[in-house]
């Protein structure tokens, strides 16, 4: 090879060498990957990994590829906040997503404000990250309090009139208390029976003696997964037949599993419509990519997780080629009457709420919800 050539060859592999890799779009999560509510974090990170899978195999958001760090913070409101601060501090994520738990989103708002930092789709109702609005928290289900409401005044449709409501005793459980309240006033009822349990270390014996004594016709669970169970299982083993209700944050398949024969009955509240439902294009859409992944049928907390995910990708792109924590925060606010396939989503600086669905289904004897 003559010398000329042999320099520019040199040069070429040098500067390919030197080039940096391919640009990717970091954007982290913690959630409780291990701990009672691993099940529903699981599947709604499933469905969100079904729509970044999707769009990477198309070559990304203008031209780079998302990339979605997650780290389990086991269900621990410290560790989540810890968590954060490594992906915003150490990995530089342009965006936190899909979190988990109302105390633990609360525990990294503090992060979030001083860096500048979006967090898109948390997977939780909490009504404290919708009113006031928190500045950098974009969320895309409806309010807990919303559902148990809706809870309510559908029992009290049904004649039912002994409710009995039982949460956990943080910020989660209050919240979906009050939404119950509201139901439960809005037909003119008072609960039977209000008990709250310790969240680290539930004893539900004492409650179920109460319930009871109460003739409860009707519980409302506010609880994540694991506490729902054994307290239904408590509630059905001392012979008690009363409706059990919950909410979505318990929407997943792996909830219905760890049911088991409890689980036929059970009413749980969804914020996105039936995961079966065609005429919906964010079902369809959802429901095609699953199969051609050979995953089955989609469950509702993988259809959160996927429309969690369409939401920050579209942030995304308007936040053009060079995404960065402003730039996607402004873009964000740019989404009005944004069509998830069915369903209008809206932001603006005044408004981070997103969607406002909420629905209800029953856990059938084919153990799959039923609407």
């Amino acid at each position: 090879m003559k010398p000329a050539k042999k320099l520019a060859a040199m040069a070429a592999l040098f500067a390919a060498v030197m080039l940096p890799a391919h640009a990717q779009i970091l954007v982290g999560q913690t959630a409780g990957f291990s701990g009672q509510v691993a099940a529903g974090v699981r599947e709604t990170t499933d469905g969100a990994l079904l729509f970044l899978d999707a769009v990477n195999a198309k070559g990304g958001v203008n031209g780079q590829k998302v990339e979605l760090v997650s780290l389990d913070d086991k269900f621990d409101p410290k560790l989540a906040a810890e968590n954060a601060r490594k992906l915003i501090e150490e990995q530089s994520v342009v965006a936190l997503f899909l979190t988990r738990g109302t105390p633990h989103t609360q525990a990294i708002i503090p992060l979030l404000d001083k860096h500048g930092v979006p967090l898109v789709a948390p997977s939780t109702g909490a009504i404290v990250l919708h009113r006031p609005v928190q500045k950098y928290i974009f969320n895309v289900r409806a309010t807990y309090q919303r559902e148990a409401e809706k809870a309510m005044t559908h029992l009290a449709s049904m004649g039912v009139k002994r409710i009995a409501l039982v949460s956990a005793n943080d910020t989660f459980g209050d919240d979906g208390i009050a939404g119950a309240l509201k139901g439960l006033a809005a037909s003119n009822l008072q609960p039977v029976l209000q008990e709250k349990f310790d969240r680290a270390k539930p004893d539900f014996a004492p409650i179920v003696a109460k319930a009871a004594k109460a003739d409860a016709q009707a519980v409302l669970m506010v609880a994540s997964g694991a506490a729902v169970v054994d307290a239904t299982n408590a509630l059905r083993q001392a012979g008690s037949a009363a409706q059990i209700v919950t909410l979505s944050n318990n929407a997943s398949s792996g909830f219905i599993k760890s049911l088991g024969a409890n689980g036929r009955g059970v009413i749980v509240t969804q914020v996105f419509p039936n995961e079966r439902a065609m005429t919906f294009p964010l079902v369809k859409e959802a429901q095609d990519l699953a199969r051609a992944k050979g995953l089955g049928e989609l469950s509702p907390a993988m259809l959160e997780g996927f429309a969690g995910a369409k939401v920050l990708v579209e942030g995304l792109r308007r936040a053009g080629p060079k995404p960065t924590r402003e730039k996607l925060q402004a873009a964000l606010e740019t989404l009005r009457k944004f069509d998830l396939g069915g369903l209008e989503l809206n932001f603006s600086p005044e408004d981070h709420t997103g969607l406002d669905f909420a629905d209800l289904s029953i856990i059938g004897t084919d153990g799959k919800f039923r609407r």
